[in-house]
């Protein structure tokens, strides 16, 4: 059973240049994608299991991140069920670590994630029809009635189509 301590990006920054570090974030794929702290392995935490983290912890000094901290205390009951003594989580995630000026690797390529384009435009769908109306006319309520649901089905489904049609846009190929 493994000691979870919880590190601040100066002590990482000084592990770094004291000794080996195997530094692993937890956030999904596009997140790592677009940036990442230099040698991290990425293990999104919808794909944490323990054996699969036990094959990849053979190191004694492991640190865990996550964009902001979150998810990383969402998974604490796993990282403590690894097979070393002690396992590190950078306080405070990749944003801590930037909020410092550390370096980060970017990809000026990586695209913006789905889900955060799903959220960009339902809101924006949801927005113009409560702008039109106030403006134009109460039947335009019906827009912002017909994203309202959508995100309700997926929410419930785990579908949702419009994630779907925008994977088909050219942006989003790979």
């Amino acid at each position: 059973m493994s000691k979870v301590t919880y590190i601040t990006a100066e002590e990482l920054k000084a592990k770094f240049t004291n000794s080996q570090i195997k530094l692993i974030d937890i956030r999904e794929v596009d997140e790592f994608k677009i940036e990442h702290i230099a040698n991290a392995d990425n293990l999104p935490l919808s794909k944490f299991n323990p054996e699969l983290l036990k094959n990849l912890v053979t190191h004694e000094n492991v640190v865990f991140y996550c964009q902001a901290g979150n998810r990383t205390k969402q998974c604490e009951s796993q990282l403590k069920a690894l097979p070393i003594d002690e396992v590190m989580v950078l306080s405070g995630g990749i944003v801590a670590w930037k909020k410092l000026g550390y370096e980060v690797v970017k990809n000026a390529k990586a695209k913006l994630p789905i889900m955060r384009q799903v959220q960009m435009i339902a809101g924006m769908l949801i927005l113009i029809g409560a702008i039109l109306v106030l403006t134009i006319s109460p039947y335009f309520i019906l827009i912002s009635a017909f994203v309202g649901a959508g995100l309700t089905f997926a929410g419930i489904t785990g579908f949702c189509g419009l994630a779907n049609v925008l994977m088909l846009l050219p942006y989003n190929k790979d």
